[in-house]
């Protein structure tokens, strides 16, 4: 019998899990891949704001991930979300689009950029 089998048994370590547990451990890694995403989506739109003076947010976002050493399936969700979160800041939403008793459209205000909203969200 080898040193390892010695220290780690298998009784300890069963190699099959049972498929509640499977269950439990899929639910708390996809809830932990998702707080890190949100975690990259608000240090990205930081690094994007605190950029803006020098570079456009697509090229911030580029160096985001390549610095951060993103993964590149993760890479892409980042980046996602984050220009889907700029998007929101520069194009009103299509509720806002209304019409008014003559049938013409109304003005739409023209929506308030805040790329710094995710460090107040995270000093709050």
């Amino acid at each position: 019998m080898s040193i390892l089998n010695k220290l780690f048994p298998e009784t300890l370590f069963p190699r099959k899990l049972s498929a509640d547990t499977e269950q439990r451990l899929r639910l708390v890694q996809a809830r932990a891949e998702e707080a890190l995403i949100r975690t990259h989506v608000e240090n990205a739109l930081l690094f994007v704001d605190t950029l803006s003076t020098d570079v456009g947010y697509e090229r911030a976002l580029d160096i985001y991930v390549r610095e951060m050493g993103v993964p590149d399936p993760l890479a892409s969700v980042v980046a996602t979300r984050a220009l889907v979160a700029l998007g929101e800041a520069l194009v009103p939403a299509a509720s806002l689009n209304t019409v008014n008793d003559e049938g013409t459209a109304e003005a739409v205000p023209m929506p308030r950029l805040r790329l710094d909203e995710a460090a107040a969200r995270r000093r709050a």
